[in-house]
């Protein structure tokens, strides 16, 4: 009696399903993951260990932030803190001339935003000079 040999088939693995599975986890993963983002630093803005350079302050604009939030450019206040006001006055004082430096001093109490505001009104006006004041720290 013969006996037939039977033959052995290659062994194939099917991929296409793997991959399937493999792209619904990651997916799954993207969707259902949350991105935070939080960073908390420490920081004391307004001191600085370098002075500033004396220069012709006449043709400056000065904005002073206090720390109760109101604006003063130039010695006048504001009369409130809305982004059109303060481009109003940066107008009156520049008469114009908006390459004239735009010198920022903030007290460390005031809210960031304040600030933010007076890039915002420069950046409507055109300002491209915009410096801040620092007090120096005292010597250790």
């Amino acid at each position: 009696m013969k006996f037939r040999r039977q033959k052995l088939d290659d062994v194939q693995i099917n991929l296409t399903p793997l991959i399937d599975v493999v792209f619904l986890l990651l997916l799954f993963f993207v969707i259902s993951t949350t991105f935070n983002h939080r960073s908390e630093l420490t920081i004391d803005l307004p001191s600085s260990e370098a002075g500033a350079p004396a220069n012709d302050n006449s043709k400056d604009v000065d904005i002073v932030v206090t720390a109760d939030g109101q604006y003063v450019i130039n010695g006048q206040t504001l009369i409130n803190e809305k982004t059109n006001t303060l481009v109003q006055g940066i107008k009156e004082v520049s008469h114009g001339d908006y390459s004239r430096p735009l010198i920022i001093t903030a007290d460390a109490k005031a809210p960031y935003e304040m600030v933010l505001k007076i890039y915002d009104a420069a950046s409507q006006l055109g300002i491209t000079k915009i410096a801040h004041t620092t007090q120096k720290e005292p010597a250790k």
